[in-house]
């Protein structure tokens, strides 16, 4: 019977795959509706096909899966006016095997879909061979970018580079590869994948991989790689060469922060990498969770605040916490482009709640519909990459780290302009900045770890420094369950 499930669960991604394409809208194909095992893989369509269906799977991992693995358990998020159920235990830090939910299934769909381009596209013959290459670039860009995710969470995972397209023990029942020979493989996909792309442009739009986007993705790896698992200055001087191969892109930023995640305004100049979310091709993103529904709403609000809410949607499962909330300063114009704070001063206690207003979406016929664009990468980000690893080469990070505070600041530029100090200090004004620039994007709770502050600045973690498994996510029941190679993650087995 264990065989039968973990077969079942391993084939779910192929099923989908041959039997039920959608398109997604940048992409302009139509899709396609009948594929059969023996024709598939024979021409250029075909492999768009199978690209098409990876990004697909990646958007299903995109769409809560990457927030919760990248920002949940850090101090940006708290408890809102609903109860926050699940999500508690993530942001208290409160995880062990018995209550461990968040699997890997999802993120090995996406990797199976990128194993078969890379295995199955090199054969079929393509009028233009430069498109055959861009789009096994995008598999090895995606392989890597997922596995990158599997081993910031979890650390050792199994390491799979076949499709699996049929049942067999071998292939299916896999143990976990130590996270250096994951990344291995991560820094060859890269390589690969750069080699690959034509060009730096974003030829097939901001919502699928470009050589912009995977040397953002390059920097970010070997930035980790230098600063956690010993790489130095040797990881950090390719990951500086990559930021800046990337910064040299059609790159820049919006001089109004708020626009650059509005639904109006996908794939603009500011975005590297996004993943696209329209009507009609699937439900409400995670940002749904973190707004206000209108029954939640009171007639004691001020006009101001109904106004700055709009259209109720969602629910308010969690809200930014105090903690980060306040770190913020009013001058600074990513407050208001990223939350609202609710008051009834009619109230005992007029503090309600906070919601968030970056990714709030749409509203359609009385409806808040929130598909905003998820964002992997974008221009602030890359300054900030590139200030993080000049200063840690040391070098002056003055420049990008001002590039973004002037747009922050506006005309208040001047009273926060940034002058460079001893390394320690710039990192802890880099690890703000980003805070700041990039609150609920799914960068947070990794950034502590890259800067090794998690137990500093995380309140459910203080005093529990040396617990380093805290630092890993614990693997689920149902997983072990389900391949009996799989072991626990030390720290949080049963006792």
């Amino acid at each position: 019977m264990k065989k039968l499930v973990n077969k079942k669960i391993y084939l779910l991604g192929i099923i989908v795959f041959l039997f039920n394409y959608s398109c997604i809208t940048p992409l302009e194909l139509a899709p396609i509706s009948s594929i059969g095992a023996n024709s598939f893989w024979q021409s250029e369509q075909d492999a768009t096909g199978g690209v098409i269906g990876m990004y697909n799977q990646f958007r299903d991992l995109s769409n809560r899966t990457l927030y919760l693995m990248g920002e949940a358990r850090s101090e940006v998020m708290g408890h809102g006016l609903q109860n926050a159920d699940y999500r508690q235990k993530y942001f208290e830090n409160d995880m062990n095997e018995g209550n461990a939910d968040l699997d890997w299934l999802q993120s090995y769909r996406v990797i199976n879909y990128a194993n078969l381009v890379i295995k199955n596209v090199p054969n079929i013959t393509f009028p233009n061979e430069g498109k055959k290459k861009d789009l096994l670039a995008q598999a090895y860009s995606m392989r890597a970018f997922v596995y990158f995710v599997l081993a910031k969470t979890w650390g050792d995972v199994p390491l799979i580079t076949e499709p699996v397209e049929g049942y067999d023990a071998e292939t299916t029942f896999q143990e976990r590869a130590a996270v250096s020979t994951v990344f291995d493989l991560i820094k060859a996909d890269l390589d690969m994948a750069v080699s690959l792309f034509p060009n730096n442009e974003f030829e097939n739009g901001r919502s699928m991989w470009s050589k912009p986007a995977v040397n953002t993705l390059k920097g970010d790896v070997y930035l980790w790689t230098g600063k956690t698992m010993g790489g130095g200055d040797a990881d950090i001087t390719i990951a500086l060469s990559a930021l800046n191969d990337a910064k040299t892109a059609d790159l820049t930023l919006l001089d109004d922060y708020s626009r650059v995640f509005d639904f109006d305004n996908k794939r603009n100049n500011e975005i590297i990498f996004s993943v696209h979310f329209n009507d009609f091709e699937v439900s409400n993103n995670m940002f749904s969770d973190m707004y206000i529904n209108a029954l939640d709403l009171r007639e004691t609000y001020t006009p101001e605040t109904l106004d700055a809410i709009g259209t109720p949607g969602g629910f308010n499962w969690w809200a930014p916490s105090a903690l980060m909330r306040d770190q913020f300063m009013d001058e600074d114009s990513r407050k208001d482009g990223s939350f609202y704070e609710i008051y009834d001063y009619e109230a005992e206690n007029p503090f309600i709640t906070s919601i968030v207003v970056k990714g709030s979406g749409y509203t359609e016929a009385g409806s808040r519909i929130f598909l905003d664009d998820i964002v992997i990468y974008r221009y602030a980000e890359l300054l900030l990459l590139i200030a993080e690893a000049k200063n840690a080469l040391g070098q002056d990070p003055s420049a990008e780290i001002n590039e973004v505070r002037a747009r922050a600041y506006g005309e208040n530029f001047s009273s926060y302009a940034f002058t460079s100090g001893s390394q320690a200090e710039n990192d802890e004004t880099i690890l703000q900045e980003r805070l700041f620039e990039l609150a609920f994007e799914g960068k947070r709770w990794w950034d502590l770890i890259r800067f090794d502050k998690a137990f500093e600045k995380v309140p459910s973690l203080q005093g529990k420094e040396g617990q380093n498994h805290l630092l890993v996510w614990p693997i689920t029941l149902e997983t072990i369950s389900l391949n009996s190679k799989i072991t626990q993650n030390s720290g949080y087995e049963q006792q």
